[in-house]
């Protein structure tokens, strides 16, 4: 790949999925170059992502534009990740990891994305709508805690795209450097979800997940 180009990611620091995208492209080697978005409804971003949001990537070595970050995550591993360093060879895991990613798309980011605005970004104090999102995150966190019983990694005995792909919104749930204190006060994870806090801690300590955030952890 002596001629290859580096991708473009346009990403913003207080958005969890710009960073899945990133983490993937640590773990895959991938030259990237990242274009901070302050204001993602402006025209000029507009017409790279319709829809407003962040990450989208642009990829010259395809001519490729891409949004959606589970998207993106596919297209990374279709194009580039060849070997199947972070995928599995039998059809049945194949299906699995897609149906872990779904459901982190689907499941994990919504809620978890909804809980932060309802804590952190509503003007007004909706007790309501925090209760409920903070339900579900409990639900989804016992959902990953069952399947990871006896396990390290969600699929094939190794970390995969899916592993990956959780990791953002949890960090954005656990770590203090975002406000973690003010949803799982009087929550005692590890005690009650051990196997996904092992999980999520074997996750976060990946030189990819250190790589990708390494501005705040300083």
């Amino acid at each position: 790949m002596s001629d290859f180009q580096p991708i473009t990611v346009y990403a913003h620091p207080s958005g969890p999925n710009p960073f899945k995208v990133i983490i993937l492209l640590e773990e895959l080697g991938i030259s990237y170059e990242k274009i901070v978005v302050e204001n993602p409804k402006e025209e000029w971003f507009i017409a790279i992502n319709p829809n407003g949001r962040l990450p989208a990537i642009i990829d010259p070595n395809t001519d490729l534009t891409i949004w959606e970050s589970g998207a993106i995550i596919e297209y990374l591993i279709e194009e580039y990740d060849k070997s199947g360093k972070l995928s599995v060879e039998d059809n049945a895991g194949k299906w699995q990891l897609k149906q872990w990613l779904h459901f982190q798309t689907s499941g994990q980011g919504p809620y978890f994305g909804q809980a932060t605005w309802f804590h952190r970004y509503h003007p007004e104090d909706v007790p309501s709508a925090k209760e409920r999102y903070l339900k579900e995150i409990v639900r989804v966190i016992g959902v990953l805690d069952r399947s990871l019983k006896g396990k390290e990694f969600l699929v094939g005995g190794k970390v995969t795209y899916a592993d990956l792909a959780f990791v953002s919104w949890n960090v954005s749930i656990f770590h203090p450097m975002y406000f973690h204190k003010l949803i799982w006060e009087g929550e005692e994870v590890e005690k009650n979800y051990p196997d996904f806090a092992a999980w999520y801690n074997r996750m976060f300590a990946r030189q990819s997940v250190q790589t990708a955030y390494a501005e705040f952890l300083k």
